[in-house]
């Protein structure tokens, strides 16, 4: 192993101290210097010279480099061919090695607060062919820490608080201030705390940094926020050390120690007698000195009030008591009152000893107004009979005007409450009388509206309610409570039930129902009744030959009676059904016609039999009515309409008086000249008979007459179908005004008619439309 030698050299100023711990790592000895500027130390292992040291470097924000050491060994004798060679943190980048001198420098800036130690790792290699000379060797740079950081308040400002009025040492905040320097080497982050501004309020302790009260008896009232400047300073507070500040608000938080004040010793209010119940009426204020819930205060009288009329109630927003009435005011009984009201905090303060309270006189006039007519009585109760004649009295109402003027009173019933009009008032003494009779099954209670208004005022009025109760009397007769339908087995013995009747009575009586039955046929050869003595009868069988074949329903007639005076009675019919029933005596048929029946065939196959044979009549009805349709149709169809067909002509007619262009006689049918004219729309169920028709010759046909007659025919004939049937004749009647409807007369017209509308009313008109504009066009051309 080579001989390796080390020199460590410093420039004063930036490396102080060496620190040496000789210490083995296998069977090599490494040995920490400790030394001076300018000393050279070298040290021997058994196998040769190596070196592993820790160098202690001050951090520096100098521009220049700064050299840390030399690295020396016994090869370099001069020669060029050896390289020195630096390796790990910050190698090449922070640290620099001159390959052929050894030494080491700093590059860049050292901050202990970014990194507080490097590890590299030197060796010396050959120039020529990078093959190491020597083994490597391990070597630390600390950084050592300087005051080169102030104390920070990351937190700040603060805020905080404290009740105002606290003892002295209560304790308001905490500030906490942090120093990036090592708190382990010298005093560079050994914090002292101290107030710079809020003295004599507050004080802080210099190593906690707890903010306390300093000053007693301090008064939210009189001053309620303080603005604390704190300083934290490193380096114990010593000359020379780096400080940080921050403020801190400290607000004073109220507590209850100022009462309520009215702002005036008494006050007066003019109050309506007739302000409504709930109505303000004045109010009264107390101020209070603090804030919040502590301001808070309720109002009370406490005096003044024997009658509980007014009462006094805060209000949330204002904190004003607003003076109300309970009751009403009456000019006539009292025209003032003396109230003694209290202001009171809601919040007591353990601190101060609270509540507090303040009282103030409130003097209330009472000032007269009109007020409406007041009834006797706030609401009124009658009844009357429902057979109580028209006119009938059914009771008063009175109503009094209390006002010092005592004007008479009018009254009226409110039509609103009464819109059948079934009450009557007398406007000058209020009786109520009866207008229309009164039936207490449809109302049992009438309730309607009296007013009362002054003659003197018609705008003064009060109302009042009356209820009327109908009262009932035996009108109604009593009847079954249902419509029974009762079944009787043919198999069934003597005295078996068929049925249990009840009834009922729309009437009420005081003493309740009690209902007689009866039969109306007393020795009713078939039935009886059984009385179950509680308003029920059951309907008994008297034999067991009931047979459907015979008879398959009876009508049984009951009478009813009730126990009201007079008594009223009704008769009632129960329908009782013959039916086949099972041993159980189960309803199984109540069909005559299931007796009938062939042995074995179920009602389901008949009912589908049934429903054919009637499925092959109404086919064959079908067939037959196609059949005939055919043959002779009933009816013309659509398409030969002789309405929709236009007809044209060649020739021109001569007019009405022109009969020889067309012979009138053809309207004649030649079946009609025998007064019968058949029909061929419907199929005649009477045979109506011929009449012997007018004869009239070709020549002397009467159009007139003739359509009279056809007119007559089609009247009276029973066999005519009840609809309308339209028929056109094309006579215009003798000496018509209208002169001749015929279209061909219109295209020789001098008219300047523009037929163009005719479009628009629809497509039966349009084909019409266009007919008249080619006569036009023909007419231009």
């Amino acid at each position: 192993m080579e001989k390796v030698s080390v020199l460590m050299s410093a420039i004063k100023g930036n490396l102080h101290h060496y620190h040496s711990t000789s210490f083995i790592y296998g069977n090599r000895q490494h040995l920490l210097l400790e030394g001076h500027e300018g000393q050279r130390i070298l040290s021997r292992a058994k196998r040769g010279w190596v070196w592993n040291q820790m160098f202690v470097l001050e951090e520096f924000s100098g521009p220049d480099p700064i050299l840390v050491g030399r690295l020396h060994t016994d090869l370099d004798m001069g020669n060029k061919n050896i390289k020195y060679v630096l390796a790990g943190e910050g190698a090449g980048t922070i640290f620099a090695i001159n390959e052929r001198t050894g030494d080491i420098h700093a590059m860049k800036r050292l901050d202990r607060e970014e990194k507080a130690e490097y590890t590299l790792t030197a060796q010396v290699i050959d120039r020529d062919t990078n093959q190491p000379l020597e083994p490597p060797s391990e070597f630390i740079i600390k950084v050592q820490d300087i005051n080169d950081n102030p104390p920070q308040f990351n937190e700040g400002p603060y805020k905080g608080s404290v009740p105002e009025i606290s003892q002295v040492g209560t304790s308001v905040t905490r500030v906490t201030a942090t120093d990036a320097d090592d708190p382990v080497y010298g005093n560079s982050a050994r914090l002292v705390y101290s107030i710079l501004e809020g003295q004599p309020y507050f004080s802080i302790d210099q190593t906690t940094a707890v903010i306390r009260v300093a000053l007693a008896g301090m008064d939210r009232e009189m001053r309620e926020e303080y603005l604390v400047v704190i300083q934290a300073k490193d380096m114990g507070g010593h000359m020379g050390g780096l400080s940080g500040t921050t403020t801190v608000t400290v607000t004073l938080t109220d507590i209850n120690d100022n009462p309520p004040k009215f702002t005036k010793g008494s006050y007066e209010f003019t109050i309506p007698e007739d302000l409504g119940i709930g109505k303000p009426g004045g109010r009264v204020k107390a101020n209070d000195r603090d804030i919040g819930e502590n301001a808070k205060s309720t109002y009370s009288i406490i005096g003044g009030d024997e009658r509980d009329i007014f009462e006094i109630v805060t209000d949330a927003q204002s904190q004003e008591g607003i003076l109300r009435l309970k009751k009403p005011l009456d000019f006539e009984s009292k025209k003032s009152y003396n109230l003694t009201v209290v202001a009171t905090n809601i919040r007591a303060d353990s601190i101060t000893g609270g509540p507090y309270m303040d009282q103030a006189m409130v003097k209330v006039i009472v000032e007269d107004a009109d007020e409406p007519p007041v009834f006797t009585k706030s609401t009124y109760l009658f009844d009357v009979h429902e057979n109580a004649a028209i006119n009938t009295v059914i009771g008063a109402v009175a109503a009094r005007d209390q006002d010092t003027t005592h004007s008479q009173v009018r009254y009226f019933i409110d039509r609103h409450t009464d819109l059948e009009r079934q009450f009557n008032i007398n406007v000058d003494d209020g009786k109520i009388t009866l207008a229309k009779r009164l039936d207490r099954e449809t109302d049992m209670w009438h309730n309607i509206t009296v007013t009362a208004t002054e003659v003197r005022n018609h705008s003064q009025i009060s109302r009042v309610t009356v209820a009327i109760k109908v009262l009932d009397i035996n009108d109604n007769a009593p009847e079954f409570a249902n419509e029974y339908e009762a079944f009787l087995c043919e198999n069934g013995k003597p005295g078996q039930v068929i049925q249990t009747i009840s009834a009922v009575d729309k009437d009420n009586p005081s003493q309740g129902h009690t209902f007689h039955y009866r039969l109306e046929m007393l020795n009713n050869p078939n039935f009886t009744i059984k009385n179950n003595l509680d308003n029920s009868i059951s309907v008994l069988a008297k034999h067991d030959s009931f047979r459907r074949q015979k008879q398959d329903t009876y009508l049984l007639p009951i009478i009813v009676t009730d126990n009201g005076e007079p008594p009223m009675s009704s008769t009632n019919t129960l329908t009782i059904r013959v039916c086949g029933c099972s041993r159980e005596g189960i309803v199984q048929s109540c069909n005559v016609e299931a007796f009938v029946l062939p042995i074995g065939l179920s009602m389901g196959a008949l009912i589908a039999i049934l429903a054919c044979i009637i499925l092959l009549l109404v086919i064959m009805v079908l067939f037959v009515t196609l059949r005939r349709h055919k043959n002779e149709p009933l009816i013309i169809k659509d398409d030969e309409d002789v309405r929709e067909n236009i007809i044209r002509y060649d020739d021109e007619g001569g007019g009405e008086e022109d009969t020889e262009a067309f012979d009138i006689a053809t309207l004649q049918n030649p079946d009609g000249i025998n007064g019968y004219l058949p029909r061929k729309d419907i199929k005649p169920d009477l045979q109506f008979m011929p009449r012997q028709g007018q004869h009239s010759g070709p020549n002397g046909v009467d159009v007139d007459e003739f359509i009279n007659v056809r007119l007559h025919e089609a009247d009276n004939d029973p066999t005519a179908p009840p609809y309308d049937s339209i028929q056109i004749y094309g006579y215009e009647g003798r000496g018509s005004i209208a002169g001749s409807l015929s279209s061909l007369e219109t295209a020789s017209s001098d008219s300047d008619q523009n037929y163009d509308y005719l479009r628009e009313w629809g497509p039966r008109f349009r084909r019409l439309g266009e007919l008249y504009s080619v006569g036009e066009s023909d007419k231009e051309t």
